[in-house]
């Protein structure tokens, strides 16, 4: 199958596309088809890109975790994923990715591709949203009438985020440029702070829970604004020792009602930008304005 690789050498990242052997599903994994996947910029500095947990190096991994396509074939032990069935997921971070033809995932991390959105919109959820649904429904708990502040309100995290606290009935503060402030208030946002002009320390506070995506003085300024027994989490890299980080992970049942919110028409998926995997180098240099970006494969 084809697929892009990149090579480290020197610290010179260099992407190509190449032939490896197709990959064969082992007990309770699954066999997707490949149709889209979405761009992580971060993901070229995780350590789990370039070694596995247990400290033996990645040479030429295959990145993209999350995606989007067809059940193409089952290992033993699979009963709720059927062939040909178009599905969406996220697989293990020190595995190869989706930027290829195929890719395998653990069953337990792949649901139904939510049918109202394509391939490249559905490839953009996986991650972004179960951040957001595991930092405030698994973990802050957020409730009805609470004060939830959300850093980078028109990223990939953040505009999940502001909805699903919308939804569990927050008043919801976010951060964002300027020319972000109207489309935010559309996914939900109460309040809208200008990240360039004001310090957000400045304008609010009595928070409830806060989810950061920043880390660094943006973290360290944020846990002042707390009430007591408020709740911090922090996605950021740079602040994975810290004790407010928490690690995204696969979940079947979370994907599933993140798919039903989508078909609902209750959850709004965001794409910044669609790209051929054929250009998927450059699009680790350059963010989007609005939400993630997604590489068509298929």
């Amino acid at each position: 199958m084809k697929a892009m690789r990149v090579h480290l050498q020197n610290d010179v990242k260099t992407f190509a596309i190449e032939d490896v052997p197709e990959p064969v599903p082992a007990k309770d994994e699954v066999l997707v088809r490949v149709h889209a996947t979405a761009v992580m910029p971060t993901e070229l500095k995780w350590p789990s890109t370039w070694q596995t947990f247990d400290g033996q190096p990645r040479p030429a991994p295959i990145l993209g975790h999350e995606f989007s396509g067809v059940a193409a074939g089952v290992g033993d032990g699979v009963t709720d994923v059927r062939v040909g069935e178009a599905v969406y997921g996220l697989n293990g971070w020190d595995r190869d990715g989706a930027e290829a033809e195929y890719v395998l995932i653990a069953s337990t991390g792949l649901a139904p591709k939510p049918a109202s959105v394509s391939h490249a919109e559905a490839a953009v959820v996986p991650i972004s949203a179960l951040t957001a649904w595991q930092a405030l429904v698994d973990r802050a708990h957020v409730t009805n009438g609470q004060r939830v502040l959300i850093h980078g309100g028109a990223g990939g995290v953040g505009t999940f985020a502001i909805q699903i606290a919308r939804n569990r009935g927050a008043h919801v503060i976010t951060t964002v440029s300027s020319h972000n402030a109207d489309f935010v208030r559309e996914l939900g946002a109460d309040e809208v702070i200008d990240y360039k002009t004001t310090r957000f320390d400045e304008v609010t506070g009595d928070l409830d829970v806060i989810l950061d995506i920043a880390g660094g003085d943006t973290l360290e300024r944020s846990r002042k604004l707390l009430k007591p027994g408020g709740k911090l989490l922090t996605v950021a890299t740079d602040s994975s020792k810290s004790e407010y980080f928490f690690y995204v992970e696969p979940n079947r049942a979370e994907l599933v009602e993140i798919g039903h919110l989508i078909d609902s028409g209750r959850l709004r998926v965001v794409v910044g930008e669609v790209v051929p995997l054929e250009q998927v180098a450059a699009a680790y240099q350059r963010k989007p304005a609005r939400g993630k970006m997604a590489v068509q494969v298929a």
